[in-house]
């Protein structure tokens, strides 16, 4: 269970024997490619202990202070998980996350529809004459009698009994019926309501029981990852082919269209394809997109960054990368990723860069042959 960051150092000093259980820069290389809470993180709040000095995987309750001002707590895991699907620096604190994303509230009680707002007008007092009240005892009026035997409401309130006693208040007025299409209140007597005569008990059929949890149907379960529909848009080829895809997002990176420019500058390869066919689905489809294709060598090429708000590839983002690079190697793939911005390697082949640079592409053949071979790879470079 998380706890305060004076009560969690006071455990660790006692716990490690030490006075001061992590020195200063401990964690600074895992908390690297998250520069959002590296500013976000303040000391003075937090007992004077720097981020650096705690675990990622510590379980305490840390203050934060967004950009916009908003002081907020929670735990490391919460920070580093916290961007979700959308990509806006909102994401990083909860306040501004709502703020961004308001709750609909209702401004008003929902409209009647307009029979019922007509059917009320036309019982109101003042509307002109009505019919008899529903629910009364006495008997509607006739033809030709006269018109003060359909007396209002709050006469027949002010009415003595034979016996010159005056009766208690009317209750609310209750619903009225409706008038008649010509305006004038209905002659036509109200029928009683017929009654039904009731079976004899005695032969009154038995009462179906009530079902029994054991009897009861099995509730609909939500559908799982496993059991959602995946997209049929992609073309039925084997595990592993690479092809053009209709569903795969259009590039809008500049910096990845300058690395594809370069590359196709030093090696030969297919252009156009942008998806290969897994064995298995990843996010509601078999096939996944990646940054380059290289289908001669079976090499998927991959350029990471943190984006404008360091929401790419961290937290979930990172784990969905890991489950992209274990779908294509089950498919007899490889992948390099070209990571930037302290973002740590995922794989054995991965390149840490601080950008790209002329040096990038000689880095990135250098690893082709070592995966592939340099004779294989040697044969498709330009002359």
């Amino acid at each position: 269970m998380p706890e305060p960051i004076a009560a969690w150092w006071a455990r660790r000093r006692t716990s490690r024997g030490l006075a001061v259980p992590y020195p200063v820069g401990s964690y600074r290389e895992a908390w690297a490619s998250y520069p959002v809470l590296v500013r976000q993180y303040r000391p003075e709040y937090n007992g004077g202990i720097v981020l650096s000095q705690i675990p990622p995987a510590a379980d305490v309750w840390l203050c934060w202070l967004c950009d916009s001002g908003h002081v907020f707590v929670a735990t490391p895991d919460e920070q580093r998980h916290r961007p979700g699907r959308e990509r806006r620096r909102s994401s990083w604190c909860p306040e501004c996350s709502e703020l961004a994303a308001p709750r609909a509230l209702p401004m008003r009680p929902p409209m009647a529809p307009a029979a019922v707002v007509r059917a009320q007008a036309a019982g109101m007092p003042g509307q002109g004459s009505v019919g008899p009240v529903q629910g009364s005892d006495a008997p509607a009026p006739v033809s030709g009698a006269p018109a003060q035997a359909a007396a209002a409401p709050g006469q027949a309130g002010a009415a003595r009994s034979p016996g010159g006693a005056v009766p208690a208040p009317p209750s609310p007025q209750p619903r009225r019926r409706r008038a008649s299409s010509t305006g004038l209140p209905s002659t036509t007597p109200r029928a009683e309501p017929t009654r039904v005569a009731r079976p004899d008990p005695v032969a009154r059929p038995d009462r179906v029981a009530r079902p029994t949890r054991a009897s009861r149907p099995d509730r609909v379960a939500r559908p799982t990852r496993a059991s959602r529909p995946v997209c049929d848009k992609t073309p039925a080829v084997p595990t592993g082919t690479p092809f053009v895809s209709a569903c795969a997002p259009k590039p809008a990176s500049a910096v990845e269209a300058e690395l594809r420019a370069e590359l196709t500058a030093r090696l030969e390869f297919e252009p156009g394809l942008n998806a290969v066919r897994v064995g298995r689905p990843f996010f509601d489809h078999v096939e996944v997109w990646p940054d380059i294709v290289l289908s001669e060598l079976r090499v998927a090429i991959e350029y990471d960054s943190t984006g404008r708000h360091g929401l790419e590839h961290v937290g979930h983002r990172e784990t969905a990368d890991r489950r992209k690079d274990a779908a294509l190697r089950a498919a007899g793939w490889e992948v390099v990723r070209l990571r930037t911005g302290k973002l740590p390697p995922l794989g054995s082949h991965d390149l840490q860069l601080s950008g790209l640079t002329r040096q990038t592409v000689p880095l990135l053949l250098d690893e082709l042959r070592a995966i592939r071979g340099p004779l294989l790879v040697d044969a498709y470079l330009r002359r």
